[in-house]
């Protein structure tokens, strides 16, 4: 039985409202214009299956999405996938590469930050064998918080404190993924002051919109792969290609595909 979610976005067409009295208009129009503008028939999906396959949904250039059957085809090996210079944990010279790209405020993304990363880390990414990199695709049009907590994140990067704004943001999604915008902001500048970042700097670097482009070429990397929904990872180096996994899968099916590529 499958347990995908498919999301149309009909959202897109909408401009952010926020109370612009406590939150930077700058950011509001960046976001809108060069975020929401990247997916103009988009489409999220996400979840797992009782069999997981190593499948990839391509999206159309048009306002329509194909849903590629994980029976109808096998992995699609890609041969080189960008690290940019997105946040990594793990050795860099390790023989495997996980490149994640996410979106805070996806509910299947924070499942396998809960329940499927840890095991990675514990087996592969602290052994010296994979190293994992995050990369954005905030879904803007329905997670109108994505792209905000995508720059918090950001802006903590700037001070080293990347994973754990990372892991605040996760930890605390069902508290900050339905508030507006404006509320939403708040709540990061406060995990900033938890985590002991300079305040001035944050919030400045957060309003300002610093890092928008920064996560509008993850955007148009992870779209030019084939991603179009949220998680998306690509398994594997540039020797023998990366294998594309779709969603929140178990850590069995990491554990397959890393496995077999270790062993070539």
């Amino acid at each position: 039985m499958e347990d995908f979610e498919f999301i149309e976005d009909k959202k897109l067409d909408k401009q952010i409202s926020v109370n612009k009295s406590t939150f930077n208009r700058l950011i509001i129009t960046i976001i809108t214009v060069a975020i929401v503008s990247a997916f103009l028939g988009g489409y999220v999906i996400g979840g797992e299956t009782a069999e997981p396959k190593e499948v990839i949904v391509r999206e159309t250039i048009q306002n329509q999405a194909i849903q590629t059957s994980p029976q109808q085809i096998g992995p699609q090996i890609i041969r080189n996938i960008s690290l940019d210079d997105d946040p990594m944990k793990g050795n860099p010279d390790a023989p495997i590469t996980i490149i994640e790209f996410s979106d805070f405020q996806c509910p299947f993304c924070a499942k396998f930050h809960e329940t499927t990363l840890p095991q990675l880390e514990q087996n592969y990414i602290q052994t010296g064998k994979v190293n994992f990199v995050y990369r954005d695709f905030p879904i803007q049009g329905i997670h109108p918080n994505a792209a905000p907590a995508a720059l918090a994140s950001e802006c903590a990067d700037d001070q080293g404190r990347f994973w754990e704004m990372h892991d605040m943001i996760f930890e605390g999604q069902q508290v900050w993924k339905d508030l507006p915008i404006s509320q939403s902001v708040a709540l990061y500048k406060q995990y900033a002051l938890e985590l002991g970042l300079d305040s001035s700097e944050f919030d400045s670097c957060l309003e300002s919109g610093k890092h928008i482009e920064e996560i509008q070429n993850d955007l148009n990397d992870g779209r030019m792969y084939g991603v179009s929904g949220t998680p998306g990872f690509f398994v594997g180096n540039t020797d023998i290609g990366f294998t594309p996994i779709t969603g929140a899968q178990p850590y069995s099916t990491f554990q397959r595909v890393i496995d077999s590529q270790l062993n070539r």
